[in-house]
C-alpha cells in the first residue's frame, strides 16, 4: 500500500483575538498522494494560508496531527521539525523573497550547501533546474535585473533544489499579470510532474486549479472536497 506524502488529520487552528476565540480551521482532514498535484481555493480569508503553515510544520496546529512522509511531527521539537522541512518540504510563496545580493544561481546553490550538499554538486543542480526553467541565459543576474516571471522561476527552483517530497505554494504566481501567471504555472507543474512531487498549491485562478489533479476548497474553517 502507498504511504500518502501528506496527511492532515482532523486539524484545528484558533487565534486570541482579545478575549475572543476565532476558529481559523475545523477538523480538517486531507490526504495527499505521491505525485498527486492538488490545488487548493477559497476567498481570502478563509484559511488557506494557515492551512499551509501547518502542512509546511511554521505553525502547529491547536488540535489534530500533521503526518510528513508518515512520520507523525506532534511530538517533534523546533530543530527536528527545522529538519524535516529542510529534506521534505519545499516551499514558494506569493513574493519570491529571493535574497537580493545573490545571482539567480546562487540562490538556488544557497539551500544546498545549509543541507549539506557539496558546492559543485548544489552548482550542478541548480544549473540544471534554472535550465528547466528557461533561465539559463540569468543565471548570473541578481533578482532586481530579472522580470517578475523569472524572479519567481528562481524561487521555483530554490524550492525544489533539496529534492523534497511535498511542495506547498502560496498563490505562486498572485503577482503576476495574466499571461506570465499561466506560462510561469505551466513550466511549474511540468517540472512537478516530472520531479514526481506530490504538491498543495492554493490559487484564486479558477483555470490554473483546473490543471491540477484535484481541487479541495476551504470554506467557513472546513474543507470541501
Amino acid at each position: 500500500m502507498t504511504q500518502n506524502t501528506l496527511i492532515l488529520e482532523a486539524v484545528s487552528r484558533t487565534f486570541k483575538q482579545g478575549d475572543e476565540d476565532v476558529s481559523v480551521l475545523r477538523d480538517v482532514s486531507l490526504a495527499i498522494k505521491p505525485g498527486e498535484i492538488v490545488a487548493l481555493i477559497g476567498q481570502s480569508g478563509a484559511g488557506k494560508s494557515t492551512l499551509l503553515q501547518i502542512a509546511g510544520l511554521l505553525e502547529p496546529p491547536s488540535s489534530g496531527k500533521v503526518f510528513v512522509n508518515g512520520q507523525d511531527t506532534f511530538a517533534l521539537s523546533d530543530l527536528e521539525k527545522t529538519a524535516l522541512r529542510r529534506h521534505y518540504i519545499g516551499f514558494v510563496y506569493q513574493f519570491h523573497y529571493l535574497l537580493p545580493e545573490f545571482s539567480a544561481l546562487e540562490n538556488v546553490v544557497i539551500p544546498q550547501l545549509i543541507a549539506g550538499q557539496t558546492e559543485k554538486a548544489a552548482t550542478e543542480r541548480a544549473e540544471q533546474l534554472l535550465n528547466s526553467l528557461g533561465l539559463s541565459h540569468r543565471f548570473h543576474h541578481r533578482p532586481k535585473k530579472l522580470s517578475g516571471g523569472e524572479q519567481q522561476r528562481v524561487a521555483i527552483a530554490r524550492a525544489i533544489a533539496n529534492q523534497p517530497k511535498i511542495l506547498l505554494a502560496d498563490e505562486p504566481t498572485g503577482n503576476l499579470d495574466y499571461q506570465t501567471s499561466n506560462i510561469v504555472f505551466g513550466e511549474m507543474l511540468k517540472i512537478v510532474r516530472e520531479t514526481g512531487l506530490s504538491a498543495l498549491i492554493a490559487t484564486h485562478n479558477p483555470e490554473i486549479a483546473a490543471k491540477m489533479d484535484r481541487v479541495v476548497q476551504v470554506k467557513d474553517g472546513m474543507l470541501i472536497s
